[in-house]
């Protein structure tokens, strides 16, 4: 058996086979191991659907392609994987499901999923055993299906081989240590005993300069091997399988085609054929997660007590939806184990923390995700990126707070939510209040709606006390929205308070801070007491990450990113700290996120509310121009409050950012609001601010910027500096410019606004996408952002964005289009 390799797989279910698979054929030389046998996971009693179905567009992405590879596996391995290719019937029983299914129709077709909307009478028409009086319409994938998972993963698993790939079973990994320059795997090789895998003494060493783990259920083990978190645990899932259906047996006798895989949202439940009778499975209410620590022992290819109970409503359901089963007896039953992570994404790409170990876990849809995943995660690993921004599946958007109960909590939440209504403004409730700011209780107090941030709450707007924020979600404009449209008119008019604790904060420092900070990102450094905005690129050179970088001393930086990705942002600045230590000299980075809250104070008056606090030997001249100007930093006193204030504003307005010392966080807020008192100040949220920067072109990390474009592709020339050499620099100049980031005014439908999903197009052909959306107090209309072709970035370009299937207005605006010159932004006091 080989000991030395180029790429160790570990975990030999779909997922690992699909890695393996694809980093073979990158020519990659690739072992898998599996402690028992391959598919002996989760995947052996998956259902095997392949739901096109996804709101997200990296995700979207992965499943297409897994749908077309296993369309083809056949003809490349010779094994027939069992993909039955019958169509996906998604039905709706309301007008909020349909529009659900329009808003999934923009991000489909940016991707290019083929679908079609069937009414009530089309659905009857062609399925004539399904109920549909009570429908609404239906959205219809006819390129979706089914697979045998156990076949399509040995398919994977040859066609891996073919490529010169080694898969070894009965092998477990013990430990795991990285050398420096290879991991080193402690591995046992079991043998089964009474029907049990037990260890058989051997012990041995494999070594890789790469790993992926791809172990399932196991994942807790892996984590604690590796001395990491990972929030992908198990819930259990059960489906039924009935005995033949009559009807349906002469419906299929008399030559008419199978049914598509059936999906009642509204009822939480799928159902499709199976030899004459159907599966059933649903996503009820109270499922419960397990192995929260580990997998017993003799856990191998084994189930769980059936809980019929539990699914009762769903059976009765399905027995609404098609009659005919009602009279048919229970064949089968299933109750297994299948992971899942707390936003319900999987976790794909670098380990936190540890070099050249890939993620690739927490996989609820792992049979649909396996042959995406192994050819995205491929090119990450051997290209260095892939060709889709995959942030979305990082593993370090979660956080080291995260703990096993939050994990297990938010995983059962995901897979009850797996069927309930995706509305973009929704907000998941399980495990909140956690992580909060000094003045919640405050902004509760005032009618806040929060949502969570990287576990923060954070006021989303702010409504009368007792407002229903459930009840206001919509993917259309939500109650909520008059709240969000008088908070943005405030910031314009008067002023806002906003609080920004959620900022990622680290302190980079020493005596190599400096050199290393020019070479990380694309601008030039501020100058002491000053700040600028930058860049930090792949090694592709794509948007890594955004940063305004503030310069405390010669050797003393504060860098502030996305509130989302703290973890994300402070591994891959340890990391590259420590490749270039030897060359640019001591540095220290300190994650100060919690010691630090953030208070975003903006609009015309917001110089007057801090000339009332601020505590200097003038204050009428402490905060003008001369004294603090525009883009500076400044130690100020507010109250009894120290301030580090940064005169910056993202929504485009006369404003400061008020960086404080996390503890008075409840007495600055009191200050604030009181001094606001007459000047019109109004709370603010998040909502609100998303439509005011992009009335500025603000870009933002996560929509505009990501890797999957450069930012001479974002349209943020004026933020690279070509005359130094930084990270990423060349291969950014490669990629040339293959799309353009532009802001466009909207002339929508009178009742909701774009959500930064949807396609864009000229003379009937798309030419791009929203990556942001939202109204425009300025202008009165809506506003998007995103990304055309080139030759269509001119402003003044007409253009059409297709919102529920219909195509509206667009054009494309200039660069900030609200006060172009940021004239308001500079004015002097």
């Amino acid at each position: 058996m080989k000991t030395h390799v180029k790429a160790l797989v570990v975990g030999g279910g779909a997922v690992g086979c699909g890695i393996a698979y694809h980093l073979a054929k990158a020519g990659w030389d690739t072992m898998l191991v599996e402690r028992d046998e391959l598919t002996a996971g989760s995947t052996w009693h998956a259902a095997g659907l392949l739901p096109l179905f996804n709101m997200g567009y990296a995700t979207g992405h992965i499943h297409d392609y897994s749908v077309k590879l296993y369309a083809g596996l056949e003809a490349e391995t010779g094994l027939n994987a069992g993909f039955t290719r019958c169509g996906n019937l998604r039905m709706a029983q309301t007008d909020a499901r349909m529009d659900e299914y329009q808003l999934y129709s923009a991000t489909a077709e940016t991707i290019g999923i083929e679908h079609e909307f069937l009414t009530p009478a089309q659905i009857k028409e062609r399925w004539p055993l399904v109920r549909t009086e009570d429908l609404k319409g239906a959205l219809f994938h006819p390129t979706d299906g089914y697979i045998n998972p156990a076949d399509v993963t040995q398919a994977m698993a040859k066609g891996a081989r073919m490529a010169g790939a080694t898969i070894e079973r009965r092998i477990q990994v013990n430990a795991y240590r990285w050398t420096g320059a290879e991991w080193v795997v402690t591995c046992e090789r079991m043998v089964e005993k009474g029907g049990n895998l037990v260890p058989s003494g051997e012990v041995f060493d494999i070594h890789a300069e790469h790993v992926v783990t791809a172990t399932g259920n196991h994942a807790q083990r892996t984590a604690r091997l590796l001395g990491i978190k990972i929030p992908a645990i198990p819930v259990e899932h059960q489906y039924i399988v009935t005995e033949p259906d009559p009807a349906l047996v002469a419906w299929r006798a008399a030559g008419n085609p199978e049914h598509p895989v059936l999906r009642d949202a509204d009822a939480k439940w799928y159902v499709r054929e199976e030899r004459g009778g159907w599966i059933l499975g649903p996503y009820e209410r109270n499922a419960p997660a397990r192995f929260l620590y580990d997998v017993p022992e003799s856990f191998r290819a084994d189930l769980f007590p059936l809980d019929l109970e539990r699914i009762e409503e769903e059976y009765m359901s399905m027995i609404h939806r098609i009659p005919t089963s009602e009279t048919v007896g229970l064949k089968d039953d299933f109750n297994g184990p299948i992971c899942y992570t707390p936003d319900g994404n999987p976790l794909v790409g670098p380990a936190p923390g540890l070099r050249n170990m890939w993620l690739a876990e927490g996989f609820s849809f792992g049979i649909t995700a396996a042959g995406g995943v192994g050819h995205y995660l491929a090119q990450m690993m051997t290209a260095g990126e892939a060709e889709i921004d995959m942030a979305s599946l990082d593993p370090r958007r979660f956080g080291g707070w995260m703990t096993t109960e939050y994990a297990a909590k938010k995983n059962e939440e995901c897979y009850e939510h797996v069927f309930v209504l995706h509305h973009p403004d929704e907000e998941r409730e399980a495990c909140r209040p956690l992580r909060t700011a000094p003045a919640y209780d405050r902004q509760i107090a005032a009618g806040a709606q929060m949502g969570q941030v990287n576990g923060w709450e954070r006021p989303n707007y702010y409504a009368p006390v007792g407002f229903d924020d459930h009840a206001a979600r919509s993917f259309r404009r939500g109650g909520w929205w008059q709240y969000a449209r008088s908070e943005a008119e405030a910031i314009r008019n008067t002023a806002g308070l906003i609080d920004a604790s959620a900022f990622a904060k680290h302190r980079v420092s020493g005596p190599g801070a400096t050199a290393f900070l020019d070479w990380f990102t694309t601008n030039k450094l501020p100058k002491v007491g000053r700040i600028n905005l930058t860049y930090a690129l792949t090694e592709t050179g794509t948007t890594r990450t955004e940063y305004t970088i503030v310069r405390l001393a010669e050797d003393d930086y504060y860098l502030i990113s996305a509130g989302a990705w703290a973890d994300y942002d402070g591994d891959n600045l340890r990391k590259l700290v420590e490749d270039k230590q030897a060359e640019f000299g001591a540095i220290t980075v300190q994650d100060i996120t919690t010691q630090w809250g953030v208070y975003a104070l903006a609009g015309p008056n917001s110089r007057a509310i801090l000339q009332e606090i601020v505590r200097d030997a003038d204050p009428a001249t402490a905060l003008g121009n001369k004294r603090f100007p525009w883009l500076s930093m400044r130690n100020i006193e507010l109250g009894m409050c120290p301030v580090r204030a940064i005169r910056v504003a993202y929504t485009g307005e006369l404003g400061w950012e008020l960086h404080y010392p996390i503890e008075f966080g409840r007495y600055l807020w009191d200050l604030l609001i009181k001094a606001g008192e007459k000047h019109g100040l109004k709370l603010v949220g998040a909502r609100a601010q998303n439509w005011l920067r992009q009335e500025k072109s603000y870009r933002a990390f996560g929509t505009e910027l990501g890797r999957d474009a450069t930012p001479l592709e974002a349209g943020l020339d004026r933020f690279v500096d070509l005359d130094k050499d930084f990270r990423g620099k060349q291969a950014m100049l490669d990629k040339g410019i293959r799309s353009k980031c532009v802001t466009l005014l909207i002339d929508g439908p009178a009742d909701a606004d774009p959500w930064g999903r949807e396609g864009l197009f000229a003379d009937g052909t798309r030419v791009g996408r929203l990556t942001s959306g939202g109204w425009s107090a300025a202008f009165g209309k809506q506003i998007g952002m995103g990304y055309v072709r080139p030759d269509l970035a001119t402003p003044g370009t007409k253009l059409k964005v297709r919102m529920f299937r219909e195509f509206w207005d667009a054009e494309v605006a200039e660069d900030s289009p609200f006060d172009p010159t940021n004239a308001r932004i500079r004015v002097d006091g």
